[in-house]
């Protein structure tokens, strides 16, 4: 049995990323985000701080190739020691 998708590929798809403010958070981030879409564009990084700066949330914007591109991303990312969530 398959698995059917919401989504029609490709399509643009924003990943979120909360995790621990360190200095090096947004660049893990990113450089997972490029293992998984190498095409990774300028501007499709943004960061925000919480409130109290404690926690970062990362947002990072691309065009999604494929469901299995997607879960794959999404292991990798939350297996990150620092990362909160993912949505």
């Amino acid at each position: 049995m398959s698995e059917e998708s919401a989504l029609t590929f490709p399509c643009r798809f924003p990943v979120k990323v909360m995790g621990i403010n360190s200095s090096r958070f947004e660049a893990d981030i990113v450089m997972i985000v490029r293992k998984h879409v190498p095409d990774l564009g300028e501007g499709a990084v943004h960061s925000r701080p919480s409130s109290n700066a404690s926690y970062l949330a990362v947002t990072v914007t691309f065009t999604a190739r494929s469901r299995k591109q997607l879960d794959a991303l999404y292991q990798e990312l939350t297996a990150h020691p620092d990362v909160k969530f993912v949505l």
